[in-house]
């Protein structure tokens, strides 16, 4: 395997970060956006199948303290 010198190994850095592109302030607030909606969603979901267990165990141990 080669070595690359320190000089070499920056301008490769530099020619790499020139090919990035990145996303317009549009993008980044549509995806923002797109995420907080899932973690609402997601928020719910779990929200209510955590109340579902919930009612379920009440009800199993109300059964087994009869």
């Amino acid at each position: 395997m080669a070595k690359t010198s320190p000089v070499e190994f920056i301008q490769q850095v530099r020619a790499e970060t020139r090919k990035v592109v990145w996303p317009t302030r549009r993008q980044t607030v549509m995806t923002g956006v797109m995420v907080m909606i899932m973690t609402l969603l997601l928020a719910i979901f779990f929200f209510v199948i955590d109340s579902g267990f919930e009612a379920l165990v009440k009800l199993l141990l109300g059964l087994a303290t009869k």
